[in-house]
């Protein structure tokens, strides 16, 4: 196996010195409409930025069903000391994702210059677009950095919009990787962890976050390194409501499992760090 790939621990605001706190502080995925209607989750994660973790600021998509405004993503990458913010995006539609990308990557320097690393996320309908979508990010000027979003379905066409393995093979195998951007994986997919041991072969991945292993843990069921993983359905992690203490230690193991699997030592922080 090669490098590590850093793994941020998606958690309910009131468990994040519980499970999503590091040692060393190194990457957090965070919502960016949560740091500016939660002061205690705000604080959290400005404390972790001053530990040293690079704040990646997200643009509330996946929770909202819409993305944030730019002035909004630059408020709330602003009180956690971030240092990038994921730019709109549209499932599965790569011209839309393009435009509103480069409308917020507009705004956003109009209102903080160069201050952040702006994140472009991959969608597309099919490859021709996807591989059309990625040259247009790689030439676009203002992306910094690459996000691919997990596969979270079957896809028995291969096809690289779908399959997020197949799309990062294809990126090495064509010499397509870019060394001045920075590239992410967006979720834990269909095959949870066990993606992970695949993507440590590609040096060039930086990070990928996850509630997957908290929500599990909440629900009784045990990751295992070796696999295999089977998600069932299950709430998302807002709606999670208190966690009962007696899971605590399994969720800490599950987390441990996706840390093993993406190669990195992290470890969840002491709670009076």
């Amino acid at each position: 196996m090669a490098k590590s790939i850093d793994f941020s621990v998606i958690a309910p605001a009131a468990y994040l010195r519980a499970f999503v706190a590091q040692e060393p502080a190194r990457v957090h995925h965070v919502a960016a409409q949560r740091v500016l209607a939660d002061p205690s989750y705000r604080d959290f994660f400005a404390g972790e930025a001053v530990h040293g973790a690079e704040i990646i600021v997200d643009n509330g998509l996946f929770d909202l069903g819409y993305a944030l405004p730019a002035a909004d993503l630059v408020q709330a990458a602003l009180a956690v000391s971030a240092r990038e913010i994921i730019l709109p995006d549209v499932m599965r539609d790569g011209a839309a994702t393009l435009k509103a990308s480069e409308q917020a990557a507009r705004e956003i320097r109009e209102l903080s210059g160069d201050t952040f690393r702006l994140c472009a996320v991959l969608h597309a309908a099919d490859d021709e677009e996807w591989r059309r979508t990625y040259d247009a990010f790689l030439n676009s000027g203002w992306a910094g950095a690459i996000a691919l979003p997990a596969s979270r379905r079957p896809d028995p066409d291969g096809q690289l919009c779908r399959t997020r393995w197949l799309a990062t093979a294809y990126l090495e195998e064509h010499g397509l990787v870019d060394d001045l951007i920075v590239y992410r994986l967006l979720g834990l997919g269909r095959t949870g962890h066990l993606e992970l041991v695949e993507q440590r072969e590609h040096e060039w991945i930086s990070s990928v976050d996850g509630a997957a292993p908290v929500i599990l843990g909440v629900m009784g069921i045990a990751l295992r390194l070796e696999g295999p993983y089977e998600k069932p359905s299950t709430p998302r992690i807002e709606n999670l409501g208190p966690i009962p203490p007696d899971r605590f230690d399994l969720i800490r193991r599950n987390i441990a499992v996706v840390r093993t699997a993406a190669g990195s030592s992290v470890t969840i922080a002491e709670e009076n760090r």
